[in-house]
């Protein structure tokens, strides 16, 4: 729906002009297009606002340039103007990308801190560790785009994947790219430490070839940093 309009609206709005356009100067007429593609860049994607950009320019020169109705120029002016339509296009396109980016993030690192605030809630609050690991499981589940997670007690093998307090995963000797490849397989462990000593693990079964950033990762850190602290609280009320 938004590419159609990405294609239509600029070519319904210069056909609207056209009874204006012998006394609208044509930088005039390339404004109120700029402005038609920032508000389709805004209400859609990237992808959008590129076509709004390319739409405006090409129906701005076939009906508000001299020869009219023609795919042509004949004053460098009006080239310029075309071509200043669609840079500045594409530039509005783009900040208006970058913004909704950076709402998006601010809107998922205060989810995750939310999170966060309610785990750490529970483990205060003296909740059973086995539900706040079952709650912990599924938010790694959903956090990470898991196959499955599962908690399992004890220290893993020295050959098993593992991530690190940084979130970094380290195969073997070697950091893995999550942020590109995705979180290596079969599974990996997500150690889950309290006092600096491991007393677990959860056993991810990532989605090959799913990308996860380093943010994310950092977060699952924290979360089995709150099934160590419910699972030291469980040992020392036993």
């Amino acid at each position: 729906m938004i590419y159609s309009a990405a294609v239509l609206a600029p070519l319904c709005l210069s056909a609207a002009l056209v009874p204006a356009r012998a006394a609208l100067a044509s930088t005039a007429a390339a404004l109120v297009l700029v402005a038609l593609t920032a508000v389709i860049a805004i209400l859609g994607s990237r992808g959008a606002g590129i076509v709004a950009s390319a739409s405006s320019g090409l129906w701005f020169d076939y009906f508000l340039t001299r020869p009219y109705e023609r795919l042509a120029i004949s004053h460098r002016s009006d080239l310029e103007t075309t071509i200043g339509l669609f840079v500045v296009g594409i530039i509005v396109t783009e900040i208006a990308a970058r913004s909704r980016h950076h709402h998006q993030v601010a809107v998922q690192e205060t989810d995750y801190v939310a999170m966060l605030h309610e785990l750490g809630d529970m483990v205060a609050q003296g909740v059973a560790a086995d539900d706040v690991i079952e709650r912990i499981t599924n938010e790694l589940v959903h956090l990470l785009h898991l196959r499955r997670c599962r908690y399992q007690p004890g220290l893993a093998g020295a050959e098993r994947t593992t991530v690190r307090s940084d979130g970094r995963v380290v195969l073997g000797s070697v950091v893995w790219g999550v942020a590109t490849m995705g979180l290596p397989g079969p599974d990996l462990d997500l150690p889950v430490q309290f006092a600096g000593r491991t007393v677990g693990r959860f056993v991810v079964v990532p989605t090959p070839g799913w990308p996860v950033p380093r943010e994310q990762m950092i977060v699952a850190v924290a979360l089995a940093a709150h099934a160590g602290a419910a699972l030291a609280t469980r040992a020392r009320i036993a």
